[in-house]
């Protein structure tokens, strides 16, 4: 199955919002197997919305769109596609309930235009809605599918994944099943990654596997067909057996983890608690400790010192250290994690301090960062980067090495790592 993704909005191409819906259905759409070879972005304009349709027509079988399923006037996408195909609109009972239901919750005036987002396209299999109103659809026609989804993500996302995804995976592979699972890897590139591999990659059928760079870090999806779910299960096992048993060393965690989510799981299997003490992250590093539900069972707090001064008055650093090696150094991240997991009691202190970029810093080239961890019981521990990427990429990828390091670290000093 070819499948092309169209997204409808003219908000979309003046630039006011990113299309992150494109991505997220073409890396769902991966798992399943089918092919993206398309994606296109049309405004709210009916004419130019039907000649976009019959380019998909002429040249995919899967045709999803994006957006354009609500209540005002531009909102012309189940309308424009009912016109093209021949087809009607109606009421879709179950929709218009819940529609009439949350304004009767919420003691607001419904308007009669809020209607038209219960309307499907007439035989269409409707696609629940649990994140918003206007429902999406499924319809298979003269041997294409079309799919319809609404335009905001947090509605998109769960409706393509629990409702869009299941239908097409049945159709797909007539009753049988299809899964996948994610290997996450940091601290090797993807080119590395895939030479080491390269003889598993030339290899697979059945599962597949398919690599993906993405901030620093490298993806490998393992998606498998079979008649049952166990089978499935079982062929994906024996694969990341076999991948694991060549890069093992720099996997860190499965699916939905993150190098955040995995550290923080870490410490509080150990229960050892955290603080930090940031300069161009800014906060940053805490922040995305923070995102992690329990946190506050390891984070205790932290400092942000992004001046000279600010690292001598709340951290208590000696102005001569600062004065003989500089901001920008190892001696400086060594005394910001060892004086920030002093001040808060901790088990762990992490300092980060460094040039983000684009210009240098405190003598030193943009890129260079140092990290410092201050691990109780033992002496600081520095690391330094030399990164290249745009001033908010460094600090990003400072963050993650700094999670990355810390992990390493906790391993060599023996403690257990959580798979």
């Amino acid at each position: 199955m070819n499948a092309e993704i169209i997204a409808v909005g003219s908000e979309l191409l003046l630039g006011q919002i990113t299309n992150t819906n494109a991505k997220f259905i073409s890396n769902q759409l991966s798992e399943l197997g089918i092919n993206v070879f398309y994606h296109s972005v049309v405004g709210d304009n009916a004419e130019r919305l039907k000649k976009v349709i019959e380019i998909a027509e002429s040249r995919a079988d899967l045709i999803i769109f994006s957006g354009g399923l609500g209540p005002t006037k531009d909102d012309l996408t189940k309308e424009t596609i009912a016109k093209h195909l021949g087809i009607s609109l109606t009421m879709d009972s179950t929709a218009m309930q819940f529609i009439e239901d949350f304004f009767a919750k919420y003691n607001r005036p419904m308007t009669e235009n809020n209607r038209k987002q219960a309307l499907i396209l007439a035989g269409s299999d409707v696609l629940a809605n649990h994140h918003g109103m206007a429902p999406g659809m499924l319809l298979e026609k003269n041997n294409r599918t079309y799919i319809l989804l609404p335009g905001p993500p947090k509605e998109l996302e769960p409706m393509f994944q629990f409702e869009a995804k299941p239908k097409l995976a049945t159709r797909l592979n007539q009753g049988g099943v299809i899964l996948s699972h994610v290997l996450r890897f940091y601290g090797i590139g993807e080119a590395e990654l895939e030479h080491k591999i390269q003889d598993i990659l030339d290899q697979q059928s059945n599962p597949t596997v398919a690599p993906l760079a993405s901030d620093g870090e490298v993806t490998l999806r393992i998606t498998a067909k079979a008649t049952t779910e166990q089978e499935a299960r079982a062929l994906i096992h024996a694969k990341e057996q076999e991948i694991q048993s060549v890069v093992g060393e720099f996997h860190y965690g499965n699916n939905d983890d993150s190098l955040a989510s995995k550290i923080v799981e870490m410490l509080l299997h150990h229960k050892l608690t955290i603080s930090a003490a940031e300069s161009l992250t800014a906060g940053l590093f805490q922040s995305e400790l923070a995102e992690i539900s329990g946190v506050s069972g390891t984070l205790v707090g932290g400092v942000v010192t992004y001046t000279e001064n600010a690292k001598i008055q709340q951290l208590g650093i000696e102005k001569s250290l600062l004065d003989q090696y500089g901001i920008v150094s190892s001696e400086c991240a060594a005394a910001m994690a060892l004086k920030v997991r002093e001040k808060f009691g901790t088990d762990i202190g992490v300092g980060l301090t460094g040039a983000a970029g684009p210009e240098p810093h405190d003598g030193q080239p943009a890129g260079t960062i140092w990290i410092g961890f201050s691990i109780k019981g033992y002496e600081p521990i520095t690391r330094k980067l030399q990164l290249s990427g745009m001033r908010n990429t460094n600090r990003i990828r400072a963050v993650k090495l700094a999670c990355s390091y810390l992990m390493r670290l906790l391993v060599e000093k023996g403690y257990e790592k959580i798979n």
